[in-house]
């Protein structure tokens, strides 16, 4: 339900009462954000290229100090033609601790470079912030890991972000360990209201969902759900512009699927809850497990997560480099990895994929299988979204594989089936009916025979490994 704006007062006290200069200005915050150009407007930049039916690139990345902040973004721009950039903040800021993020800053201006990953956002404050959004020429987009992150959107949005990532149930059950899930959502709630307060004021911010989760042979259907779910949430706290985001796991025809059946469920579920006026868009995350360390096969693995964003139609890549086995990425490192996504995204941007009727019965199935889990969630919330997702996470419907929550069930398990699709090993509490589950025992049971194995969790196992050795199926060697 949409924060009173009583409770929405009381909580910005809350978020503000042991900060030394007081509470942000909105009535500034909203003033810098009208005066920001198109150019450096997420929505409008996003809804441009929408029209035009042309793919955006968005990479990674965050350094400590602003002008390193800015030099990475202009390298982006530059050798990288990165069409979106993003700042990603550091460990000390993803776990609250301003103080330790204030030392980061301070240690790295000693050192007279950054002294670790990360954009310190917080610590930098708003007019440090700014002048970072001064020094680039392209929206910026906050990605984090916080679970309480009401100061740090707070902060990001004053200063002239114009999207912001992350969610109540994505950020808790893929980056903490303790963290009651209420609390979670009621935090993002008051984020969701915030942006939404901007949009009262004519100021259309991107928000988008953390799709990919932990990241580890996420089936489409849990990441579509908890996607739709935080959409939801979203739209109820008055978001109008929300970008849907999909890990990519590696099989073409289930992630093009995957792309395609995203975009179509979180248009019918906003409607159906009576949010058809929200702007929506899909985002694809290049492969986010483990890569293979030679460069030339790094390439290979950021390529295919090209040719899927470009073959899917999603609306913009999130892009990765060939160092991320390696080690922290080089801004060339990072120009190169958007060199070569654009490079495929050029090639294909006049070549529609062929009718397929594989891809059509993996975009039915992925569709009653999210449809199954989400109306379940709404079900137990009895039109209470947060409520419904907190009992359904409590009940193990909504089960993240591999969460360090302790409040994830930790029962259903994935591997990939003889194709290298994600299919369910283990099915835990999952709200499926019994011709779904069949046919996910029996594709499981087909690889297995391929193997001449019988299934088990080795399998899941080489499948977590398999694409840093150079396979996307985890075969015996």
């Amino acid at each position: 339900m949409k924060l009173t704006e009583e409770t929405f007062l009381a909580q910005r006290k809350e978020v503000f009462f042991q900060q030394p200069a007081g509470a942000i200005d909105l009535q500034n915050a909203f003033d810098w954000q009208k005066s920001l150009p198109a150019s450096k407007q997420f929505s409008t930049v996003l809804a441009r290229a929408v029209e035009k039916g042309r793919v955006l690139t968005q990479p990674r990345g965050g350094v400590v100090l602003p002008e390193e902040q800015i030099a990475l973004m202009k390298c982006q721009v530059r050798e990288g033609q990165a069409d979106l950039l993003t700042a990603i903040t550091d460990s000390a800021t993803n776990k609250g601790d301003l103080s330790a993020a204030q030392r980061l800053v301070e240690d790295s201006r000693r050192l007279g470079h950054s002294a670790q990953e990360g954009f310190p956002v917080t610590a930098h404050g708003v007019s440090g912030c700014r002048q970072v959004m001064e020094g680039v020429e392209r929206p910026v987009q906050l990605r984090h890991r916080c679970v309480d992150a009401r100061l740090l959107v707070e902060t990001a949005l004053a200063a002239g972000f114009t999207s912001i990532d992350g969610g109540g149930i994505s950020h808790n059950l893929s980056y903490a360990k303790d963290v009651p899930l209420a609390q979670t959502l009621a935090h993002w709630q008051y984020c969701d209201r915030l942006i939404g307060e901007y949009a009262a004021a004519g100021i259309l911010l991107n928000r988008e969902t953390y799709g990919p989760l932990t990241g580890t042979l996420i089936p489409p259907f849990l990441s579509h759900a908890v996607s739709i779910l935080e959409a939801l949430l979203a739209a109820e706290q008055g978001v109008k512009c929300i970008t849907l985001s999909y890990g990519q796991g590696g099989n073409l025809t289930q992630d093009v699927a995957a792309i395609r059946s995203l975009r179509q469920l979180a248009g019918e579920y906003l409607s159906k809850m009576g949010f058809s006026d929200v702007a929506v868009t899909v985002s694809l995350h290049q492969w986010m497990g483990g890569f293979p360390q030679e460069e030339a096969k790094a390439y290979g693995v950021i390529s295919l997560g090209a040719v899927t964003a470009a073959l899917g139609r999603a609306d913009k890549v999130v892009t990765k480099t060939p160092m991320e086995a390696i080690g922290i990425p080089t801004p060339s490192a990072y120009a190169a990895g958007l060199s070569c996504t654009r490079q495929i995204l050029s090639m294909l941007a006049e070549q529609p994929m062929p009718h397929s009727l594989a891809i059509e019965e993996e975009s039915r199935l992925i569709g009653e299988e999210t449809r199954s889990i989400v109306d379940c969630v709404l079900q137990l919330g009895n039109g209470d979204v947060a409520l419904g997702a907190a009992k359904g996470v409590e009940q193990g419907i909504l089960d993240v594989p591999f969460s360090p929550s302790r409040q994830s069930a930790g029962r259903m398990l994935p591997a990939r089936d003889n194709e290298g699709c994600v299919r369910i090993f283990e099915p835990g509490n999952l709200p499926f009916s019994k011709d779904i589950l069949d046919f996910h025992r029996q594709k499981i049971e087909e690889r297995a025979k391929a193997e001449r194995r019988a299934p088990s969790f080795q399998m899941v196992i080489d499948d977590i490994y398999a694409v840093s050795n150079s396979r996307l199926v985890g075969r015996p060697r």
